[in-house]
């Protein structure tokens, strides 16, 4: 028999759509705009996709020819069949020496493991754990820009890949088969195909003119566009880029007239072009700069170092809108290898057969033959020089820098950059450049600083990892901001450093032999970023004047009697210093008030003072502190608040009861009872009866044990007593499977909803609120659920908690709660009360019951009794814009995007009249506060004015949580 329910065609034709919606599971992926003939070159794929045997798919040609575009769009258009993906992109770049893999192989596990951010500690242990993921996961990953076959077994071993994952490569390497022939992988290769000429000149039109279609008139001149392009995508968007500075057709002719007619060269005449019509010739020497020594470092730390010289801060804004440069999310300069390579093509062609004429020499060979030989010229602005590079490069270990002298250096009397790692240089150091603003001498083989080095015009010096055991500048250095001298483990003092008046980083980290910092520093009136971490053995007092703006980061100060803090310091970095609370340093910053970031990870005290008055600070870390057992009154103006693996750590307060903060890491806090306006979460074995109010029953069942599963920063490592959630003023617990006549409820139901009506209420007693209770069972790893509660009296609430128990396999679980709403319910209004399941969860039984004061049976009134007081408190930062209440903490939408969600979760939970942008973002603080300027520009800094290298030390903490709201940002940020 069947039956037949009426619905309205618009119903069903909706409810078919969700359905579809739903089985979709479109995993997002950014695509960029203007994309032309991906759908062609994508069907020519679909065979290897979804049939063939091979796991791998080489995408090959020529630099941009939109190998990673195509990549990208299949990603996109199939990551709906697959478990898991995974874009690391820039390989070739951003792996240049076997630890760099460490970086990409954290990203790829996390990826494609659905799981957190995860330190690996070894290349050969990512590895192997993205061999065992990659086992029984279905998987589709794309690897850009792969340069030798070292990467692929660095990143996926030898071991079997599931036959249903797919990993794409895009190459510019040719007949890459042979890196297989020895693998248990099979690759199908793929040549890239570069546009046609029609879909060559929409992409054209769309880049000159904003539209699909060419403007009328402009046909033969767009016909010399695509002879000089043939194809190539990169090529035509720099070119319709710059057309489209002036769409007068007098323009597009004096512009076409310039290039060459050279049909082979065309794509290398239109990027020389772009090169051209930049409007400085400073423009031109920064963009050659960076093309040889600068591409993939921080932005800020060029701009220090060529500013002088080249305007970078104008120049490298020009660069960008050139299309010719880019800034990634990290503030890392980015360029295409195209443009890259064009940029060392034009300084290559100054002189073909003699890199000693030219003005830039990059590549380890030529730099070595030009100081081997002597054949410096005055010609020469930069050099480079990795020996140890070269050595693997030429797979010849016998290669040395002992026969180099500083001769060599004679003739470049406009030498600006000098890189020279683990070079050794023989003779007088008279012949450097007076005219070098960057010296980067990683490993440095002398003892001290040679007296007749000149260094006046220097910036920057990162002589990290020398042999040093002074440094003792021979004279005044008045253009030195940055100096890093870290992991020079022979370093022993620093002297004479007033010297050095403009310095603003000065990095002596893990520097294990220091004893002595001169006592003029604290003349260092520029001073704001100072490393002493690891500095054990330092035992002369840094004094630091009141007035130095200063940054501190440090180590063993154990020794020290006092540690004077300047007044204007607003970064202080004082990890690792055994700090305790024995006053022997002033950790309440009092003379400190413009504090913005303090970082005390990693120390010993118990505790820290009051830090109202640190009304600028926004960044604090306090993650390691091991012994920290409470922190109390933080300023309201804090934005970031980092507690990781405090497990000591009990109680956090704030000076105002709102919770504010933006982002808080807390993993691995297994005692964390209070934040204040955010949790609690006590044992209830902890309680006093009169805590619990009407549950004081619940003391019977303190010694039960239920493992707590929602929130894993909040739960992995926690005790399994049963204990009390305290949540937007909602009590709730888990319990295993018990009868008692307390849980007995007034209104069941054996599915997950139910309705009834408020009774009216006899006058000796006061509805104060609603306990809400189910069964359940646990049935899936990602547990999504939510709690409901609506009225006819436009009462809605939709509670998820931030941890709730999980009775284990098969058993029977049951979720208590009360929600003190009393207020919003009068009598003969119609309740329903359901729990809504998203995935994870079967619900058995749904209940509630009515809470009232003065009421013998269901409770006893007591002067601590909190239901005399409570209500749901003030929560307009999470009321939806149809007048519900979304009052959950948890991001969902991560799950949902890396597919383990459905992704109508949301539509399903609260309707159609909220879009689901409305509250992304909120996971904490309810709707996102519009954060203070200076924080907002203070946040930016991920690199403050210090060089690249040591960028992971310094930058500024990310949350590990956060939303994916652009899923490219994930797949593409840097690690």
């Amino acid at each position: 028999m069947f039956f037949f329910c009426y619905r309205p065609e618009t119903q069903l034709l909706k409810d078919i759509v969700d359905i579809i919606y739903n089985k979709l599971d479109c995993k997002q992926v950014y695509l960029p705009s203007n994309l032309i003939g991906m759908e062609t070159r994508d069907k020519e794929i679909n065979f290897w996709l979804k049939q063939s045997d091979a796991e791998f798919l080489a995408i090959c040609g020529m630099g941009g020819s939109g190998k990673t575009t195509l990549a990208r769009y299949i990603v996109y258009s199939n990551s709906q069949n697959f478990e898991s993906v995974s874009i690391v992109e820039d390989i070739g770049s951003r792996c240049k020496e076997p630890h760099d893999l460490l970086q990409l192989q954290e990203k790829l596990f996390r990826d494609i493991s659905g799981g957190k951010r995860r330190k690996i500690p070894s290349v050969s242990q990512g590895t192997f754990k993205i061999e065992e993921v990659l086992q029984v996961k279905k998987a589709l990953i794309v690897l850009d820009d792969i340069v030798e076959p070292s990467q692929l077994v660095g990143l996926f071993g030898s071991a079997y890949i599931n036959k249903q994952s797919k990993i794409i490569i895009t190459t510019r390497e040719n007949n890459i088969g042979k890196w297989f022939e020895s693998r248990p992988w099979r690759c199908q290769e793929y040549q890239m195909k570069l546009l046609d000429d029609n879909e060559s000149l929409e992409l054209l039109s769309r880049h000159a003119f904003g539209s699909k279609r060419l403007m009328e008139g402009y046909e033969e001149l767009a016909k010399q566009v695509l002879q000089y392009c043939e194809g190539n995508p990169l090529a035509l968007d720099v070119l319709g880029t710059l057309l489209a500075e002036d769409n007068s057709i007098l323009f597009w002719k004096s512009t076409l007239s310039l290039l060459g007619r050279d049909i082979d060269s065309g794509i290398k005449r239109v990027l020389i072009r772009s090169y051209n019509s930049l409007p400085h010739d400073s423009n031109k020497q920064l963009f050659l700069h960076i093309a040889c020594f600068f591409v993939g470092k921080d932005k800020d730390y060029v701009v220090k170092i060529l500013e002088p010289d080249y305007s970078a801060v104008s120049g490298i804004k020009t660069l960008t809108n050139r299309c010719l440069l880019s800034v990634s999310l990290n503030n890392k300069l980015m360029m295409h290898p195209l443009l890259q390579e064009m940029g060392r093509t034009i300084v290559h062609q100054e002189s073909p057969k003699d890199p000693a004429k030219r003005s830039r020499v990059w590549r380890n060979k030529d730099s070595y033959d030009v100081l081997r030989k002597g054949k410096g010229s005055e010609t020469l602005e930069g050099l480079a020089l990795d020996m140890k590079m070269l050595t693997e490069e030429k797979m010849n270990h016998s290669l040395t820098s002992l026969d180099l002298k500083t001769d060599s250096l004679k003739k470049m009397d406009h030498l600006k950059v000098l890189q020279l790692n683990f070079v050794h240089l023989t003779g007088s150091y008279e012949n450097v450049s007076e005219d070098l603003r960057w010296l980067c001498w990683i490993g440095f083989h002398k003892r001290i600083i040679p007296p007749n080095l000149l260094m006046a015009s220097l910036v920057a010096i990162d002589m990290s990892s020398s042999n040093l055991e002074a440094f003792n500048p021979p004279i005044v250095l008045p253009l030195l901001q940055i100096l890093n001298l870290k992991d020079s483990n022979n370093l022993l003092l620093i002297d004479n450093i007033f010297r050095l008046p403009k310095l603003e980083t000065l990095i002596l980290g893990n520097c294990k032999s220091l004893v002595h910092v001169c006592e003029t520093i604290g003349g260092l009136t520029s001073l704001v970023l100072l490393d002493i971490t690891g500095c054990k053995r330092l035992r002369k007092k840094v004094n630091l004047l009141a007035g130095t703006n200063a940054t501190t980061s440090g180590g063993g100060i154990t020794e020290q009697p006092s540690f004077f803090l300047p007044r204007s310091v607003q970064r202080l970095f004082l990890k690792d210093c055994n700090l305790k609370n024995n006053f022997s340093f002033p950790l309440s910053f009092s003379f400190q008030p413009l504090l913005q970031y303090l970082n005390l990870c990693n120390n010993l005290f118990e505790f820290l003072p009051d830090y109202s008055h640190l009304k600028n600070l926004r960044v604090l870390d306090l993650s390691l502190c091991s012994r920290l057992k409470s922190l109390l009154c933080l300023p309201s103006t804090l934005a970031e608040l980092y507690t990781y693996y405090c497990k000591s750590l009990e109680r956090i307060t704030f000076q105002s009861p709102r919770f504010t903060l933006q982002e808080f890491g807390y993993q691995g806090c297994i005692n964390l009872n209070e934040i204040e306006g955010f949790i609690k979460l006590i044992p209830i074995a902890t309680l006093k009866g009169t805590d619990l109010g009407h549950m004081k029953w619940l003391k019977e069942y303190q010694d039960h044990e239920v493992r707590l599963v929602g929130d894993d920063e909040l739960t992995i490592g926690r005790s399994w007593q049963v204990q009390m959630l305290y949540e937007f003023n909602i009590r709730s617990t888990s319990l295993p499977h018990i009868e008692s006549p307390n849980m007995r409820p007034e209104y069941i139901s054996k599915s997950s909803s139910l309705s009834f009506e408020v009774p009216f209420t006899p006058k000796n007693r006061t509805l104060k609120g609603l306990d809400v209770t189910f069964r359940y069972k646990i049935s899936g790893n990602d547990c999504a659920w939510f709690a409901k509660i609506s009225t006819t009296n436009d009462v809605d609430f939709i509670y998820n908690p931030k941890v709730f128990g999980d009775p284990g396999f098969g058993e029977v679980g049951v979720w208590l709660s009360y929600w003190p709403i009393g207020n919003t319910l009068n009598a003969g209004d119609k309740v329903n009360v359901s729990i809504d399941v998203i995935s994870g969860l079967e619900v058995y039984e749904c209940g509630a019951s009515f809470v009232y004061i003065n009421d013998g049976l269901r409770y006893e009134t007591s002067e601590n009794d909190m239901e005399g007081v409570e209500n749901l408190g003030n929560l307009s930062d999470f009321r939806l814009s149809s007048g519900s209440y979304y009052l959950c903490r948890r991001d969902f939408f991560e799950l949902m995007e890396v597919g383990r969600l459905p992704r109508g979760w949301f539509r399903n939970i609260i309707g159609d009249t909220v879009d689901h942008t409305e509250v992304r973002g909120w996971s904490n603080t309810g709707r996102p506060k519009k954060l203070n300027p200076s924080f907002t520009e203070f946040k930016n800094v991920s690199c403050i004015i210090h060089g690249p290298e040591t960028e992971q030390v310094y930058k500024i903490p990310k949350n590990p949580k956060s939303l994916f709201v652009n899923k490219a940002m994930e797949f593409t940020s840097s690690m």
